[in-house]
């Protein structure tokens, strides 16, 4: 499995790319948007180990867990790490701008990133028969992105996976429903209005449609059905929804208007016509209830990802497709253009890749691929 990333890249959290002349060596020319996927796991740029099996990010770091010998590196900025932890037997890891939060077999560490602390910020022993942990929860609650770092959840919501959003949390219990909580000034709660919960509250509008997997943005939510389908809701400012976005559209208006001024054969009845056109659009700045999103109707959706202000979700027939704010580069289409619908990475395709993963870091995006199995020819007759 390889794993890529693209976007945001100013710390060099995806890859450094070293100064080739003897003056210059020791500092790291650093490209701050990439707007292609680059290969994490190459010689000089980014970890050291190759067998990577899951990726976190922040802002400006990178944590990277290793099969291996079960490690963690972590790239970007401060990196390598300051904190003096030794990460061996890790079995997870989550990071943030703050903290680092490691998973043993047996206890959970949280190390502050700015200190050189010889001890973690904080820690929690487990026993054997909860060892399973999936962060951000862990026994009895879950783990925030800032103090205070442990977060108690009732046991009676029986608490599958959670995502963190930028001040909101949504929960996935072992029944399939949906909850949220938090900040629900975008409407990234999915309950209709823009007030916040300081508990965690159903999404009544996904009631009777078991889920299987959320995700959680800046200001925006996502799940995906037991089905393979995919529901949003949320904050649509940059296309984040892959629903039509005012903004988005009117910045392409404004695209096209400068290159018909520049184009001398363009007739005034058809321009009367296209803005008459526009006129009929309906675009959508907040979403409150969750809206069914056909990204690709030949097939299902199998993970999902969110950025501060972009998705990316991976198909059962392994094609990327990214939307949203693009100005880093972070939808990987070889272009800093934001889109309000999905759109296929066509790069992996192009390599002969099927995307089995994906990582929304704010402002980049990681992805694990794997190469296409080629037919088999034994079975074909000789001409």
């Amino acid at each position: 499995m390889r794993w890529f990333g693209f976007g945001f890249n100013a710390f060099g959290q995806i890859c450094v790319q070293e100064k080739v002349t003897k003056k210059e060596i020791g500092d790291a020319v650093r490209e701050v948007k990439l707007s292609f996927p680059t290969e994490l796991n190459v010689a000089g740029r980014g970890c050291c180990c190759l067998k990577t099996s899951k990726i976190s990010a922040s802002w400006s770091r990178r944590a990277s867990l290793h099969l291996d010998n079960s490690c963690v590196c972590v790239a970007g900025h401060g990196a390598p790490c300051s904190v003096a932890v030794s990460t061996c037997g890790c079995a997870d890891a989550i990071i943030s701008e703050w903290h680092l939060t490691l998973a043993f077999p047996q206890r959970i560490e949280c190390w502050e990133l700015q200190k050189n602390d010889t001890t973690p910020s904080w820690s929690m022993e487990i026993n054997t028969q909860s060892s399973d942990v999936n962060l951000p929860l862990v026994p009895g609650g879950y783990i925030a992105s800032k103090p205070p770092i442990f977060r108690s959840l009732s046991p009676h919501l029986q608490a599958k996976s959670l995502a963190l959003g930028g001040d909101h949390a949504i929960l996935l219990t072992a029944t399939g429903a949906v909850h949220s909580w938090g900040l629900g000034s975008h409407g990234q709660l999915g309950h209709g209005g823009l007030t916040s919960e300081e508990e965690p509250r159903a999404v009544e509008a996904l009631w009777g449609v078991p889920m299987s997997s959320v995700a959680a943005g800046g200001w925006h939510s996502v799940c995906i059905s037991d089905g393979g389908d995919l529901y949003v809701w949320g904050w649509n400012e940059s296309g984040q929804l892959g629903l039509p976005s005012r903004g988005l559209r009117k910045t392409s208006q404004q695209k096209s208007a400068h290159q018909a001024e520049l184009c001398h054969d363009v007739s005034t009845s058809g321009e009367e016509q296209h803005e008459g056109e526009k006129s009929d659009e309906v675009f959508i700045s907040i979403q409150g209830f969750p809206a069914l999103l056909d990204v690709n109707p030949s097939c299902e959706i199998r993970t999902v990802s969110c950025g501060s202000r972009h998705t990316a979700a991976v198909t059962t027939t392994g094609r990327l497709y990214t939307w949203g704010w693009g100005e880093y580069g972070q939808l990987g289409h070889r272009t800093l253009n934001s889109l309000d619908e999905p759109q296929c990475v066509e790069f992996f395709s192009a390599e002969n890749l099927l995307v089995v993963d994906v990582v929304c870091g704010p402002w980049n995006t990681f992805t694990a691929a794997v190469q296409k199995e080629e037919p088999e020819l034994k079975n074909r007759s000789p001409k």
